[in-house]
């Protein structure tokens, strides 16, 4: 640690202490007063301003190091009282990360706030207290100062390089690298200690509260290691909510009054366009090869009703038959999976993708065409337009299917296939369970000046035939799955062919399940 500015180091201290007119005394030394003030911790009930103060000192050069120093005082009193208190251990290495010497200013200056947040709410309110911190962390970025570094470092999608950012901060957080953080903190406080070491009653203070940290430094190989998971879990939860909080600005559906649908796709229609459309479409293969057989449902029954009856969702015949790998997984949060689907899709429903295999598609020269190719979804089957985001929280799991996608063919459509290949993801909830989706389904009228209404719940759609059901388009009214958010728009469109085969395009309603939603 470089020798502190007495001026910086007084600044600091009035803003963390709330004492300016001390500030302005010429006699204060403010080596002293940093002792004299610490009394084992600061408060923890600190106001917004405080707060946001505290973050903007972060970009301060040498002074955030001395807010740094007392945090670290502060948590190694506490754990003095009791040092097997968890919940302590993992305040502490919190601390500690602020003390990483790669650690850019302003990531640092965010993470206070969502650190001071989870320190104070603690235990299983991880997830609220990151919700609360948001508040501040928007305020703070609003900041001019922080909007100034933000031009310079040529950051146009802050939440995404936030996350970004806390994603390689993550990545280093281990318990030796929180150690070595510790003992460059210890470092820095015996430098402050040196300058008050002549001063009566203040220099045995601070021997005495050196001699405090270095007692609880001979513990933390032990207890570290116990806080690490905590830790580890709560920066993935920050790193999901920026996330959300960019998918939202990105391509939140957040006005339905423009007109971009026209309702699925009716089988015959679909295949009529394949075999007529020219050039046929970049995703519709050629000849009669199965580049991935799918599975036969009879030769895969005694692995599936062995992993179903330890807790897998069950899979129906057509499900098997869409895969031509398939094994039984458990995936542990933090993780994300995507769906693609529609307006007239269920966002709870069987089929799903992977975060790497939609970072895949989204890279693709075409991504809708790579959806439909590589995992192959006939055009009657999903509209697509939209994508949810299913969020498998730190801590949880989720019991799922996975395996390579089958090639599909159409009885009516011998010399054409979707080649599949790309890894997909199944698993479901009952049909009865409340975190199904609700959906409504609307009379068609054949006017374009018509609104939709007079709609039908699922239970009197399903008395229909399946003549009066084409009279019907069906809307999804709300998305009920805690887990789910969405839906986003793909930016793919919302059909093929141009629209062709569709009758007028629909104005949407203003329905929750039409409009984007961050869940938590």
């Amino acid at each position: 640690m470089a020798d502190v500015n007495s001026t910086q180091l007084r600044d600091a201290l009035a803003w963390v202490t709330d004492d300016q007119k001390k500030a302005q005394e010429p006699s204060t030394n403010p080596f002293v007063w940093f002792w004299e003030a610490m009394q084992g911790d600061f408060n923890e009930e600190r106001s917004t301003g405080q707060l946001m103060t505290d973050a903007a000192i972060s970009m301060i050069p040498l002074v955030d190091q001395v807010c740094d120093v007392r945090d670290l005082i502060a948590n190694c009193n506490k754990l003095r009282k009791d040092t097997s208190d968890t919940w302590a251990w993992v305040a502490l290495a919190l601390t500690l990360i602020g003390l990483f010497p790669t650690l850019g200013s302003l990531v640092k200056g965010v993470l206070k706030i969502f650190f001071h947040f989870i320190r104070r709410m603690g235990g299983d309110a991880t997830i609220k207290a990151i919700d609360a911190a948001m508040t501040l962390v928007v305020g703070f970025l609003r900041r001019r100062d922080v909007q100034k570094y933000l031009r310079q470092l040529k950051v146009d999608e802050v939440f995404k390089w936030l996350a970004n950012e806390i994603k390689i901060v993550r990545g280093k957080v281990n318990v030796s690298s929180l150690l070595r953080a510790f003992d460059r903190g210890i470092g820095a406080l015996e430098q402050l200690a040196a300058k008050v070491a002549w001063v009566p009653n203040i220099g045995a203070k601070a021997k005495h509260y050196l001699e405090e940290v270095h007692n609880i430094r001979r513990l933390a190989d032990k207890h570290l290691g116990e806080a690490l998971r905590p830790v580890q879990n709560a920066m993935d939860s920050i790193i999901m909510r920026l996330e959300r909080e960019s998918l939202e600005r990105q391509r939140g559906i957040i006005n339905l009054n423009n007109i971009h649908y026209r309702g699925a796709l009716p089988e015959a229609e679909a295949v009529k366009l394949m075999r007529e459309t020219e050039p046929p479409p970049s995703w519709l293969s050629k000849g009669k090869d199965q580049e991935y057989p799918g599975l036969v449902p009879s030769e895969s029954k005694l692995y599936v009703d062995e992993k179903v009856a330890e807790g897998w969702p069950a899979l129906l015949p057509h499900n098997v038959k869409s895969f031509n790998t398939l094994i039984a997984d458990e995936i542990r949060g933090p993780a994300r999976l995507y769906r693609i689907l529609s307006p007239n899709s269920r966002a709870m429903s069987d089929c799903w993708v992977t975060e790497d295999v939609f970072k895949q598609l989204q890279a693709a020269a075409d991504p809708r065409a790579a959806w439909r190719k590589h995992l192959a979804v006939w055009p009657d089957w999903n509209v697509n337009g939209q994508f949810v985001i299913y969020d498998i929280k730190p801590g949880e799991s989720l019991k799922v299917w996975r395996g390579k996608a089958s090639t599909q063919f159409k009885d009516s459509l011998t010399d054409r296939h979707l080649e599949g290949g790309w890894e997909q993801i199944v698993f479901n909830v009952p049909r009865n369970d409340a975190r199904n989706d609700t959906m409504l389904y609307y009379p068609r009228h054949g006017d374009a000046s018509q609104k939709l209404q007079n709609a039908l719940s699922t239970a009197e759609y399903g008395k229909l035939d399946a003549a009066q059901r084409e009279n019907y388009v069906g809307l999804r009214e709300s998305i009920n799955h805690p887990n789910i958010s969405g839906p986003f728009d793909t930016g793919w469109g919302y059909s093929d062919f141009g629209g062709a085969g569709l009758g007028e395009k629909i104005g949407l309603p203003s329905l929750p399940g039409q409009t984007t939603k961050l869940n938590h």
